[in-house]
């Protein structure tokens, strides 16, 4: 292995004043290299998309980010969007058939918000496109206008399954989550372990106790302020324990 391992994160697609742009936000790459100990490279969802064999033997972990953008819905049998700005095709082009290798090869894997419903599409499973209009979930998409330190603050708890791998990370029955996302796992795929519940019952973790090596979503946003939160600190840990294991 190289002196430090190398968490590939996967980018938007994005067009900034008229100009194609790749982004990835600075939290995560923070997270990863303070918090992993790790050294980001930044994986840019080009047309076509770079080669899965390619990445992968480039990398010892990957990261899939949140987003302002969302999985497209006909690659999970989902309704058209009402609002098809919010789809990112490139992202999807790459993001899909890399998660699939990377779970396949075992390469550790930790996804974020867009990234946990990417995996569980990948993996079989369904997305509600707006949790907030159904009956007895909470809203869990963030405050609008409130200062930043609201926006990502907690927002609601989570309880903790004793069997899942985020039990054994963080050591914890329940703990407070942020929350900022619209969409969230409505079916959940097959090969997942849902670890964590909100307390509508909306899924908030996801770990896979067969897969051939790491493999943790979270819905919420570890990367906000990472080091001032034990729950978060433990994470990135084990992310960091799970790269150095990798052969």
């Amino acid at each position: 292995m190289r002196g430090r391992p190398v968490v590939g994160l996967v980018c938007d697609h994005r067009t900034i004043n008229g100009m194609p742009a790749q982004l990835v936000f600075e939290y995560y790459v923070s997270a990863i290299r303070d918090g992993a100990q790790a050294l980001p490279l930044l994986i840019p969802a080009l047309d076509p998309p770079l080669a899965c064999e390619d990445i992968l033997t480039s990398v010892d972990g990957l990261l899939f980010t949140g987003s302002e953008s969302n999985v497209a819905p006909d690659l999970y049998g989902g309704s058209v969007p009402r609002d098809p700005s919010l789809l990112d095709a490139r992202r999807d082009a790459l993001a899909q058939p890399l998660i699939r290798h990377a779970v396949a090869a075992g390469v550790p894997l930790l996804s974020i918000c867009r990234g946990t419903q990417e995996l569980n599409v990948v993996l079989g499973g369904t997305l509600h496109q707006h949790v907030h209009e159904i009956e007895g979930r909470l809203d869990h998409r963030e405050r609008q206008g409130a200062p930043e330190d609201v926006q990502w603050g907690p927002a609601h708890g989570v309880s903790v399954a004793d069997d899942g791998l985020l039990a054994r990370i963080v050591g914890q029955r329940s703990f407070p989550v942020n929350s900022l996302h619209s969409q969230g796992i409505d079916r959940l795929a097959p090969p997942l372990h849902a670890d964590a519940l909100a307390p509508d019952g909306q899924i908030e973790a996801v770990s896979m106790p067969g897969g051939r090596g790491f493999v943790l979503g979270l819905q919420w946003h570890p990367e906000w302020r990472w080091a001032e939160n034990d729950v978060s600190r433990a994470i990135f840990g084990a992310f960091a324990d799970a790269l150095r294991r990798r052969p």
